[in-house]
């Protein structure tokens, strides 16, 4: 007699980044992300070298307006670590990750070799976001900020909640 089958275990992944500040981009993979998997953890990672425009407690604010009504997304962060440790921790199968150009394209390979290589178990998926999205880092964002006409260009990168940071924030009311 055949035993029963065990149900599968939730298809859990952990999309990583500094996320300085989220953008339009990084909602695509995280939309895309919580469509192919049961649960996703979307984490801030914190390097303390790394000069940041918003705090961790703003960029997980931004996260948590972004995300509302995907329910099953949950945020966290890390620091100090290696990713493949926080997504064993996490209980992920799985590391997401969004791909926007060739040069990141071989970035994110190195990186899934080296993850590959720490832990085998975990897969790495790659999400790219469509062609308006592409080109856009948080880098990019911040690079933008406080140029003649800036917010026009910035609005269409971001999200809502993070533009209105940019409008608070001294020095950008251009």
């Amino acid at each position: 007699m055949p035993k029963p089958s065990q149900p599968a275990a939730p298809r859990r992944a952990v999309y990583a980044g500094s996320f300085d500040p989220p953008t339009l981009g990084h909602l695509y993979v995280i939309r895309a992300g919580a469509r192919l998997f049961d649960q996703l953890v979307v984490a801030v990672g914190i390097q303390p070298d790394k000069h940041c425009a918003f705090t961790l407690e703003q960029r997980l604010a931004f996260l948590n307006a972004c995300t509302r009504g995907l329910t099953n997304v949950e945020l966290g962060h890390f620091q100090g670590r290696f990713l493949v440790d926080y997504a064993r921790q996490a209980g992920a199968q799985f590391i997401l990750r969004g791909i926007r150009n060739p040069q990141d394209m071989e970035y994110e390979r190195s990186l899934r070799q080296i993850n590959a290589d720490l832990a085998p178990e975990l897969t790495t998926v790659f999400i790219m976001p469509p062609r308006q999205l592409a080109e856009v880092s948080s880098s990019f964002v911040k690079g933008l900020v406080g140029l003649k006409g800036w917010r026009r260009v910035v609005r269409r990168f971001v999200p809502p909640v993070v533009y209105q940071a940019f409008l608070r924030q001294p020095g950008c009311r251009l």
